[in-house]
C-alpha cells in the first residue's frame, strides 16, 4: 500500500466514525482525537475499522503510537509491506 492509499483508507474509515469531520485541514502531527473531535471510543472504533479494511492486525499496545494521522499512515504503509 502506498501512503496515498493508506491515507484514503483512513479518510474512508473516518467517515464511518466522524462523518462531519473535515479531514482537509488535519495536521499530520496532531492527535487524531483532537483533530477530529472524537472521544476515545470513537478512536478505538476508527482503529478497528481501519484494521479490518486493511487486513492488518493492529495490536492494542500499538494504539498510542497511531495517535496521529501521519503516524497511522506510516505504520499502515510499513505493515502493508510486511504482509
Amino acid at each position: 500500500m502506498t501512503h496515498e492509499q493508506v491515507a484514503q483508507l483512513l479518510n474512508d474509515a473516518r467517515h464511518q466514525v466522524a462523518p462531519e469531520a473535515d479531514t482537509s485541514s488535519i495536521d499530520p502531527d496532531g492527535l487524531l482525537q483532537e483533530e477530529l473531535d472524537i472521544d476515545s471510543i470513537d478512536f478505538v472504533n476508527r482503529v478497528t475499522e481501519v484494521s479490518e479494511r486493511a487486513g492488518i492486525d493492529i495490536p492494542i499496545r500499538e494504539y498510542p503510537r497511531r495517535a496521529t494521522f501521519g503516524g497511522f499512515v506510516a505504520y499502515l504503509a510499513t505493515a502493508a509491506v510486511g504482509t
